[in-house]
């Protein structure tokens, strides 16, 4: 399976990380999450990174990792983006979402990391659509009490 790092703004990373074991708990062993505070410097971010993709780097992995920032080209994704840098079995999709995350671990015993990538991008894509409101129906309600009535009257 390749493994997950979701490395984001403070809390976000350890929120989706809840999410995912939420639905995919048997996968949890090869993903992980990394908040990103407002106190650590990009050199503290990196490091941090760099840490994270040597833990996930397990032969159960087969060394293959995908990274999830939450916005491209803030201090997360750059950070990873530093630490990925020359790394041949390490991708990066910035814009996670939860739609995006549960599509990525629905597939990552199956498909090679390139594919994978091309699945959690589809996934977050997918995910995002406009939502009709359902409208009010007319239906009897119960009758007002007085004070219900009058509720804008001083009294």
């Amino acid at each position: 399976m390749t493994a997950l790092l979701i490395v984001a703004h403070a809390p976000l990373a350890s929120a989706l990380l809840a999410a995912a074991s939420h639905v995919y708990a048997d996968r949890m062993d090869a993903v992980a999450a990394l908040d990103i505070g407002p106190q650590d410097s990009a050199e503290q971010a990196e490091a941090a990174v760099r840490a994270a993709l040597a833990r996930l780097a397990t032969p159960g992995t087969g060394g293959d990792t995908l990274v999830l920032t939450d916005v491209f080209g803030a201090t997360p994704c750059r950070a990873a983006q530093a630490a990925a840098a020359g790394a041949p079995r390490v991708r990066l999709v910035a814009g996670v979402n939860v739609p995006m995350l549960w599509r990525v671990l629905c597939y990552a015993g199956e498909l090679p990391l390139d594919a994978l990538v091309e699945r959690a991008v589809s996934g977050a894509q997918q995910g995002v659509l406009p939502v009709a409101v359902a409208r009010r129906q007319n239906q009897a309600g119960r009758g007002l009490v007085d004070d219900q009535v009058h509720h804008h009257d001083q009294q």
